[in-house]
């Protein structure tokens, strides 16, 4: 039996720190990476975690007074972000300590700021870079790529984890790094070229 409660699936083949603390109705989809001291609570409405997303140390994600949150596939949320009933299109990076309020709709392959205070129910387009108290876009840039990379990075690094090793990131990984970020500008390349 799931020591958290029946309202919480968690996919076979996702990450979770020991100390993660999950309650209510969560669904975290396939290869999440929740580390160390992460709280997920929904005592109401839900929170949804897409694929190969990650929640780094310390991050805390809740449900708004009238909104879900979710998060949408290879998101990076960094260390002591706040995720607090908003939406997140795929390809996100959440920067540390930075907060997101509730309604917030973050624009797929977008980057908030460390620090940075994105106030309730802004809406972010697409391929934005917000920064500031509060959140402002600040430039327009398409970052599927790096959030992508980030994102496979942290699912490769939960991988090992599982298998008890702890140096995921030491120079032995710099082969796979760089064909793995070829991989990523190909694929994209071809996105940008309308091709499937």
């Amino acid at each position: 039996m799931s020591r958290f409660g029946p309202l919480v699936d968690i996919d076979t083949t996702a990450y979770l720190h020991d100390s993660a603390q999950i309650y209510g109705k969560v669904r975290l989809d396939a290869e999440v990476s929740v580390w160390p001291n992460v709280v997920i609570r929904a005592e109401a409405r839900e929170v949804t975690i897409g694929r190969c997303s990650n929640l780094q140390d310390f991050v805390m994600i809740h449900v708004g007074a009238a909104t879900d949150t979710q998060i949408g596939a290879y998101c990076s949320i960094a260390h002591r972000a706040t995720v607090h009933g908003a939406t997140l299109g795929d390809q996100c990076l959440v920067g540390i300590n930075a907060t997101l309020m509730d309604g917030v709709v973050l624009g797929e392959n977008s980057i908030v700021a460390a620090h940075c205070v994105v106030p309730r129910n802004m809406r972010v387009p697409a391929n934005s870079v917000v920064a500031g108290i509060p959140g402002k876009v600040i430039a327009s840039r398409n970052n599927w790529v790096a959030n992508r990379f980030n994102a496979l990075l942290y699912a490769r690094n939960a991988a090992a984890y599982r298998r008890g090793e702890h140096r995921a990131w030491d120079e032995a990984s710099e082969p796979w790094q760089t064909e793995t970020l070829a991989k990523l500008n190909v694929e994209f390349a071809r996105i940008a070229a309308g091709f499937p």
